[in-house]
């Protein structure tokens, strides 16, 4: 865990590629992709099997440690309509009711919009728009807001580290620019695309459980 300040709140970037800020109780993550691995064996490409489960296990272990009441999630809660399979779907939906007392956010990103809402049932708040948390506005893409600073996903950021520790390595990371963060992806059974940071921008790379801040 590292706790950095910005816009005058304190937040906690996790090495399980999340953000838990302390004053509201709230667990932050980006790009869960739920049912990914179920879409690509749908088309007959062999992938993982357990890892909604073990997403839904970190998401947990999150939550006791830092005493999360409520989680928002910065968009792409699914992957795709192929991945709603049953098992997936009623995995979900125990882990909810084992945590029917959490606050759940979902801020619509460009796969919820084509694998539809979450079912009713599950108790999960919709946000077609950005919703404001003062000081931050919740979004999925990138954006840049002259009155609240943005917390985002969707570009699932990596940073190149051959230049300091050699050839071909790279890490996730959490990238803090002028007015917008973009987090990494939470789920497990995603990409990563690499980005060139700006002047100015803070980036924490994320490895060996431990999140670490970079100087450029």
């Amino acid at each position: 865990m590292l706790e950095i300040n910005c816009s005058g709140e304190t937040l906690r970037l996790l090495p399980d590629k999340a953000v838990f800020w302390p004053r509201r109780k709230t667990l932050i993550i980006a790009d869960l992709h739920l049912g990914k691995p179920a879409a690509f064996r749908k088309s007959g490409i062999g992938v993982p099997e357990n890892t909604t489960t073990d997403d839904l296990a970190r998401l947990d272990g999150l939550l006791e440690q830092n005493g999360g009441e409520r989680l928002v999630i910065l968009g792409d809660f699914f992957h795709a309509t192929a991945g709603l399979q049953p098992e997936m779907l009623e995995t979900v939906e125990t882990w909810r009711g084992n945590r029917s007392s959490l606050e759940i956010l979902l801020v619509l990103g460009n796969h919820d919009k084509h694998a539809g809402h979450p079912p009713s049932s599950w108790n999960i708040e919709i946000a077609e728009n950005p919703r404001i948390d003062a000081p931050f506005l919740f979004c999925h893409e990138p954006q840049e807001s002259s009155e609240q600073y943005v917390l985002s996903g969707h570009i699932h950021p990596a940073i190149s580290l051959s230049e300091k520790f050699g050839g071909g390595i790279r890490a996730p990371c959490f990238c803090f620019g002028q007015r917008c963060a973009i987090l990494p992806a939470f789920g497990s059974f995603t990409g990563m695309r690499n980005i060139t940071p700006r002047k100015g921008d803070r980036i924490f790379a994320i490895g060996s459980g431990q999140v670490i801040a970079l100087t450029y």
